[in-house]
């Protein structure tokens, strides 16, 4: 099995403008170790729901950035020279065209806000 399909990553977009989303029962839905949740467009980006444990591939997205805001849980987001912890209410940017993983040591729970261009597993 390659490293793509260990992620559960749903692009269809499940709410529409005008609708609840309640993220706690979308959490407490969440049975895999890796799954990802496109919840609504807002513009030209799309935000999604991440329940993860375990890591990501190192990756990058040449002409997106991505935002990580943990919920629940701790994020390590690592850079090819640096490690950022984000903790429950951080959140940190990752510019455009640079190469990072995410990692979650227990069951960590984030928002994802990027370009609804962006492919997730990277160029």
């Amino acid at each position: 099995m390659n490293d793509q399909d260990k992620y559960s990553i749903d692009l269809e977009i499940k709410y529409q403008p005008l609708e609840i989303i309640d993220i706690p029962k979308l959490i407490n839905k969440c049975t895999k170790k890796w799954q990802n949740i496109s919840l609504c467009n807002v513009n030209n980006s799309v935000i999604r729901l991440a329940v993860i444990e375990g890591e990501f591939h190192w990756h990058k997205h040449e002409k997106e950035d991505e935002f990580f805001f943990v919920i629940e849980g701790l994020l390590l987001i690592d850079l090819e020279e640096k490690l950022i912890e984000l903790k429950p209410k951080q959140g940190f940017t990752v510019p455009k065209g640079v190469m990072h993983r995410t990692r979650a040591p227990t069951r960590t729970s984030l928002l994802v806000i990027e370009q609804d261009t962006i492919r997730p597993t990277g160029d």
